[in-house]
């Protein structure tokens, strides 16, 4: 029988699981199908990218990496978590291997749990998440007209209230204002403007994401703050990182049962809390923000997946709040994590303080 010929590029298509190719400086210089969809990105987007600003690995894999480079051996690492900047940690298994003849290149294929069913998931719900976008784009586009009647007519009310009042007529202004930003952002979902950062006060982002709430979606609730009055600044967006915190809240309290409960919201510092690249660079990420409620918990068969886009527990969800927690988050190059059982459900945050020398936007 004569051996079957097979092009490379149709067999480097082929595997299954994410499969990077970087060069001596660690740069992507090509990525396989299962590997666009794992980052949510086009090979074009990810060329000549460094590999660690893209795969976060909560790991110290620099001097194992560089050794597999240096002896030309393989390496395997099981049960590790990983990250990229639009999604939230997965557990995953490594392999690590030198590019034989291709002069310090090297090959790293990325093996999620569970990456059948989830690339298979990914896979068939491609066209439906590209339609469902196009529809939220649509209806964000309708609703802000409302919006800027709203707007208009609470400040229309302000002119004859008295000062007790003026507070209720402000924080519709307030809102209505910050909806529309957001609105603005689910009209391109796929790509959410970049923070503009500054130095943040992160309890006066929970303090007003918690009077908004108990305004609306929690207003059966009973908000508790557990705060560490020491805790310094972040660097970040205070509109962004507010958003955040109200998805939390809302999803908290329309989890609830009957819409009352208790949500804590709880700071406290932690030095320990670093985010390592394999490359050695690293950042400290010691300001932590907890979401704690005593709902029943998430659903044991979307544990895993609660911050991919689409995914929702309840009738009539959309599944793009958690996935747009996510990537603002981790686009404050920060960590966002999540444990549940029934009557306890923790959603925990964790950011960067202010720099020395405060960096620039782009």
């Amino acid at each position: 029988m004569s051996p079957i010929a097979i092009d490379r590029y149709e067999l480097w298509a082929s595997l299954p699981v994410p499969s990077i190719m970087v060069d001596v400086e660690d740069r992507i210089v090509s990525v396989n199908p299962a590997a666009e969809g794992f980052f949510n990105a086009s090979e074009k987007m990810l060329m000549g990218e460094p590999l660690w600003d893209k795969l976060a690995v909560d790991a110290p894999l620099e001097e194992s990496f560089q050794r597999a480079r240096d002896q030309k051996s393989p390496l395997f690492v099981n049960d590790v978590d990983i990250g990229t900047g639009s999604r939230a940690p997965l557990q995953c298994s490594l392999q690590v291997s030198p590019v034989q003849g291709y002069g310090g290149q090297m090959l790293i294929m990325i093996s999620p749990r569970e990456l059948a069913g989830r690339m298979t998931q990914s896979q068939t719900a491609k066209s439906a998440a590209k339609s469902a976008i196009g529809m939220a784009e649509m209806l964000a586009h309708e609703i802000k007209n409302p919006l800027a009647g709203i707007t208009g007519a609470a400040q229309l009310l302000s002119m004859n209230l008295g000062p007790e009042d003026l507070e209720l007529t402000d924080l519709i202004v307030g809102e209505t204002r910050r909806i529309v930003k957001l609105l603005e952002q689910v009209e391109q979902f796929g790509n959410l403007t970049q923070p503009a950062r500054q130095p943040v006060n992160l309890h006066d982002v929970l303090d007003r994401a918690r009077r908004s709430a108990l305004l609306g979606p929690a207003a059966q609730m009973t908000i508790k703050e557990n705060y560490d009055p020491s805790l310094p600044s972040s660097w970040g967006d205070p509109d962004q990182l507010q958003q955040v915190i109200a998805n939390l809240i809302r999803n908290a309290a329309e989890a609830a049962p009957g819409g009352s409960g208790t949500i804590t919201l709880h700071t406290f510092y932690e030095r320990a809390f670093r985010m390592r690249r394999a490359d050695g660079t690293g950042q400290t990420l010691p300001l932590q923000i907890e979401v704690i409620d005593d709902g029943p918990g998430l659903p044991e068969d979307l544990k895993g997946d609660v911050f991919d886009p689409f995914v929702s527990g309840r009738e009539n969800g959309t599944g793009l709040g958690l996935a747009l927690v996510s990537k603002i988050i981790l686009d404050h190059d920060g960590w966002i994590s999540v444990t549940s059982v029934p009557g306890r459900t923790v959603f925990r945050i964790s950011l960067p303080m202010v720099p020395r020398v405060p960096r620039p936007n782009v």
